[in-house]
């Protein structure tokens, strides 16, 4: 199972995605797998999924074998404390872009301009990394970074300039909309298989288009070109970004605990971190969208 998250979809904990340099063990009446230069293969005969069937079950599926416990194990730790670096960091430079970049009517637009080219390095970064084939700690962090001096911009914007309090109650719309979904994802109400998959790329990939449409039609027609992001059919498409995001939280949390069950090396909590924080920067901005559509229509 493949996430729409580039980051995971790249070197994604998948079931038809092996890992380098991860060997898979010989099948009864099937060829064995080369493992010359491989330091996680094993002996011959011997199979590090005898006592799980499940494991057993995911290898005729082509599922990454895992790792052995020496070489270093990604686990929950390793998520929670590489996830709770990454957001720190967004955290931080938000908080300092708020405090230093003022929104008045002398200053916006030199804050605006720098937020806005702060956005876009962290969209580079963003990518950059997504492509690569191992994490990179450094450029995760940085990505961070410049992510936060936006969010702080925008969320300064809005904030004191449309609606008193948005960015807490965005923050809070964000928190409880992972806190749901995590309840909902354990408790076995979401149920992220290839179907769920399918209809969320797709309607994801519809959005997306519909926002570009929207937004060329703003940029060479004025206002707010079709009027997705403005109004009722703003609200409109707002709700169905946060239910977007949420969607894409319960794919995230699905390629996490497959990457745990499928021994992924340590170094993956990075890459689990950014994929985490990449959603959880859309939720809140769309929460930021919609409560400022709301008050904007007062």
């Amino acid at each position: 199972m493949r996430s729409r998250n580039p980051v995971f979809s790249r070197r994604g904990f998948s079931r038809d995605n092996g890992y380098a340099g991860f060997n898979t063990a010989p099948q009864a009446g099937g060829p064995a797998v080369a493992t010359q230069g491989n330091p996680y293969a094993q002996p011959a005969g011997a199979n590090p999924y005898a006592q799980n069937p499940y494991a057993q079950q995911d290898l005729q599926h082509g599922a990454p074998p895992q790792a052995p416990a020496g070489a270093g194990r990604m686990t929950m730790d390793d998520v929670v404390i590489r996830t709770a670096s990454t957001l720190g960091t967004l955290i931080v430079t938000a908080a300092l872009a708020w405090a230093l970049l003022p929104v008045d009517d002398a200053n916006i637009g030199r804050s605006y301009g720098i937020g806005i080219g702060a956005a876009l390095i962290g969209m580079v970064l963003a990518l950059v990394q997504s492509f690569k084939r191992k994490a990179s700690p450094a450029l995760i962090l940085t990505y961070a970074a410049f992510e936060g001096v936006f969010l702080g911009v925008v969320s300064s914007v809005v904030d004191n300039r449309i609606a008193d309090g948005a960015a807490m109650q965005a923050v809070i719309g964000t928190m409880a909309v992972f806190a749901g979904v995590l309840i909902a994802y354990k408790a076995g109400w979401i149920r992220v298989n290839r179907r769920f998959y399918g209809f969320v790329m797709a309607a994801a990939l519809g959005f997306v288009f519909l926002m570009m449409v929207n937004l060329l039609f703003a940029v060479f027609g004025g206002g707010d070109g079709l009027g997705f992001r403005s109004g009722t059919l703003g609200v409109v498409f707002g709700i169905v970004g946060i239910i977007l995001g949420a969607c894409f939280l319960a794919m995230d949390f699905k390629q996490v605990e497959d990457g745990l069950a499928y021994g992924a090396p340590r170094e993956e909590a990075w890459l689990a971190a950014f994929g985490l924080t990449l959603t959880l920067v859309w939720l809140y901005l769309e929460f930021l969208r919609l409560i400022a559509i709301l008050n904007s229509n007062d």
